[in-house]
Protein backbone atom coordinates (compact mmCIF):
# COMPACT_ATOMS: atom_id res chain seq x y z
CA UNK A 1 0.00 0.00 0.00
CA UNK A 2 1.05 3.35 -0.44
CA UNK A 3 0.94 6.03 2.21
CA UNK A 4 1.65 10.03 1.93
CA UNK A 5 2.65 11.07 4.92
CA UNK A 6 2.41 14.93 5.81
CA UNK A 7 4.68 16.54 8.49
CA UNK A 8 3.01 19.67 9.66
CA UNK A 9 1.84 21.10 6.91
CA UNK A 10 1.08 24.30 6.82
CA UNK A 11 -1.22 25.31 3.88
CA UNK A 12 -5.05 23.72 3.59
CA UNK A 13 -5.68 24.05 0.32
CA UNK A 14 -2.55 21.85 -0.39
CA UNK A 15 -3.70 19.54 2.21
CA UNK A 16 -7.45 20.01 0.44
CA UNK A 17 -5.48 18.79 -3.39
CA UNK A 18 -3.64 16.05 -0.97
CA UNK A 19 -6.68 14.55 0.10
CA UNK A 20 -8.08 14.12 -3.44
CA UNK A 21 -5.30 12.64 -4.69
CA UNK A 22 -5.42 9.74 -1.88
CA UNK A 23 -9.00 9.18 -2.69
CA UNK A 24 -8.24 8.86 -6.06
CA UNK A 25 -5.83 6.27 -6.05
CA UNK A 26 -6.63 4.42 -2.84
CA UNK A 27 -3.71 6.25 -0.77
CA UNK A 28 -3.52 6.64 2.88
CA UNK A 29 -2.61 9.97 4.20
CA UNK A 30 -0.87 10.38 7.51
CA UNK A 31 -0.90 13.68 9.44
CA UNK A 32 1.46 15.26 11.93
CA UNK A 33 0.79 17.53 13.83
CA UNK A 34 0.60 20.91 14.34
CA UNK A 35 -1.21 21.54 11.75
CA UNK A 36 -1.19 25.43 10.09
CA UNK A 37 -4.69 24.89 9.99
CA UNK A 38 -8.11 23.36 11.19
CA UNK A 39 -9.15 20.48 9.17
CA UNK A 40 -12.58 21.63 9.30
CA UNK A 41 -11.26 24.62 7.23
CA UNK A 42 -13.27 25.49 3.85
CA UNK A 43 -10.26 25.65 2.43
CA UNK A 44 -9.49 21.63 3.00
CA UNK A 45 -12.74 21.46 1.92
CA UNK A 46 -12.92 23.29 -1.32
CA UNK A 47 -9.43 21.55 -2.81
CA UNK A 48 -10.82 18.25 -1.59
CA UNK A 49 -14.01 19.16 -3.69
CA UNK A 50 -16.49 18.22 -0.76
CA UNK A 51 -14.73 14.38 -1.12
CA UNK A 52 -12.69 14.96 2.63
CA UNK A 53 -15.50 12.70 4.54
CA UNK A 54 -13.80 10.39 2.45
CA UNK A 55 -10.96 10.00 2.18
CA UNK A 56 -8.74 7.34 4.67
CA UNK A 57 -6.45 9.43 6.99
CA UNK A 58 -5.02 9.41 10.37
CA UNK A 59 -3.84 12.16 12.70
CA UNK A 60 -0.41 11.82 14.85
CA UNK A 61 0.15 14.34 17.50
CA UNK A 62 4.44 14.06 16.73
CA UNK A 63 6.40 12.13 14.37
CA UNK A 64 7.28 9.64 17.00
CA UNK A 65 3.82 8.75 17.51
CA UNK A 66 3.78 8.01 13.78
CA UNK A 67 6.80 5.97 13.73
CA UNK A 68 5.69 4.21 16.85
CA UNK A 69 2.37 2.58 15.42
CA UNK A 70 3.73 2.47 10.94
CA UNK A 71 6.20 -0.42 9.92
CA UNK A 72 7.04 0.00 6.12
CA UNK A 73 9.51 1.15 4.00
CA UNK A 74 9.60 5.01 4.69
CA UNK A 75 11.17 7.59 2.02
CA UNK A 76 11.48 11.33 2.91
CA UNK A 77 11.19 13.98 0.48
CA UNK A 78 13.22 16.46 0.25
CA UNK A 79 15.47 19.21 -2.53
CA UNK A 80 18.61 17.94 -0.59
CA UNK A 81 17.74 14.24 -1.32
CA UNK A 82 20.67 12.25 -3.37
CA UNK A 83 18.42 9.66 -5.11
CA UNK A 84 15.61 10.79 -7.13
CA UNK A 85 11.96 8.49 -7.24
CA UNK A 86 13.38 6.44 -9.85
CA UNK A 87 15.93 4.79 -7.69
CA UNK A 88 13.19 3.34 -5.46
CA UNK A 89 11.71 0.30 -6.13
CA UNK A 90 8.04 0.10 -5.08
CA UNK A 91 6.93 -2.76 -7.50
CA UNK A 92 6.11 -4.81 -4.85
CA UNK A 93 2.55 -4.19 -3.80
CA UNK A 94 2.40 -6.48 -0.88
CA UNK A 95 4.42 -3.97 1.11
CA UNK A 96 3.92 -0.76 2.26
CA UNK A 97 5.38 2.42 1.51
CA UNK A 98 5.41 5.31 3.50
CA UNK A 99 6.31 9.07 1.23
CA UNK A 100 7.26 11.70 3.92
CA UNK A 101 6.69 15.16 2.78
CA UNK A 102 7.71 18.57 5.20
CA UNK A 103 5.99 21.27 6.17
CA UNK A 104 5.88 24.07 2.84
CA UNK A 105 8.16 26.53 4.60
CA UNK A 106 10.88 24.89 6.14
CA UNK A 107 10.51 20.91 5.30
CA UNK A 108 11.57 17.93 6.85
CA UNK A 109 13.73 19.15 10.03
CA UNK A 110 17.57 18.28 8.85
CA UNK A 111 18.14 16.01 11.33
CA UNK A 112 15.42 13.64 10.38
CA UNK A 113 17.39 14.04 7.19
CA UNK A 114 20.39 13.48 8.13
CA UNK A 115 19.40 10.54 10.61
CA UNK A 116 17.91 8.82 6.45
CA UNK A 117 20.40 9.94 4.58
CA UNK A 118 19.84 7.00 2.39
CA UNK A 119 16.12 7.24 2.10
CA UNK A 120 15.88 10.48 1.37
CA UNK A 121 14.60 11.43 -2.04
CA UNK A 122 14.05 14.83 -4.40
CA UNK A 123 12.41 14.80 -7.60
CA UNK A 124 14.73 15.95 -10.51
CA UNK A 125 14.13 19.21 -11.31
CA UNK A 126 15.98 22.40 -12.78
CA UNK A 127 18.17 25.00 -10.61
CA UNK A 128 15.68 27.83 -11.56
CA UNK A 129 13.39 26.73 -8.64
CA UNK A 130 13.84 25.94 -4.89
CA UNK A 131 10.76 23.22 -5.08
CA UNK A 132 7.97 22.46 -6.24
CA UNK A 133 4.10 22.56 -4.53
CA UNK A 134 3.54 20.24 -2.07
CA UNK A 135 0.51 18.60 -3.25
CA UNK A 136 2.56 18.09 -6.66
CA UNK A 137 4.88 16.64 -5.28
CA UNK A 138 2.52 14.13 -3.90
CA UNK A 139 0.50 13.18 -6.84
CA UNK A 140 4.11 12.53 -8.43
CA UNK A 141 5.40 10.69 -6.18
CA UNK A 142 1.81 8.41 -5.44
CA UNK A 143 1.70 8.09 -9.40
CA UNK A 144 5.24 6.70 -9.82
CA UNK A 145 4.86 4.40 -7.10
CA UNK A 146 1.33 2.78 -8.75
CA UNK A 147 3.00 2.56 -12.17
CA UNK A 148 5.47 0.40 -10.57
CA UNK A 149 2.83 -1.62 -8.97
CA UNK A 150 0.35 -1.60 -12.50
CA UNK A 151 -1.99 0.96 -10.96
CA UNK A 152 -3.85 -1.94 -8.72
CA UNK A 153 -7.63 -1.21 -8.39
CA UNK A 154 -7.42 2.04 -10.51
CA UNK A 155 -9.54 2.19 -13.26
CA UNK A 156 -8.30 2.69 -16.47
CA UNK A 157 -11.29 3.97 -18.39
CA UNK A 158 -14.08 6.60 -17.49
CA UNK A 159 -16.18 4.63 -14.79
CA UNK A 160 -19.87 4.05 -15.87
CA UNK A 161 -21.02 5.32 -12.68
CA UNK A 162 -19.87 8.94 -13.95
CA UNK A 163 -19.81 9.80 -17.34
CA UNK A 164 -18.71 6.66 -18.89
CA UNK A 165 -16.23 5.02 -21.07
CA UNK A 166 -18.19 5.99 -24.51
CA UNK A 167 -18.19 9.61 -23.54
CA UNK A 168 -16.48 10.85 -25.79
CA UNK A 169 -17.75 8.81 -28.51
CA UNK A 170 -21.64 9.17 -27.72
CA UNK A 171 -23.24 11.68 -30.21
Amino acid sequence: MIHIVLYQPEIPQNTGNIMRTCLATNTTLHLIEPLGFKLSEKEVKRSGANYINEVHYILYPDITSFFEKNKGEFYFLSRYGMKTIYDVDTADSSKDYYFILGKESTGIPKEILQENLSKTIRLPMSDKVRALNLSNVAAIMVYEALRQQGFPDLSFLEPDSLKGHDYLIKK
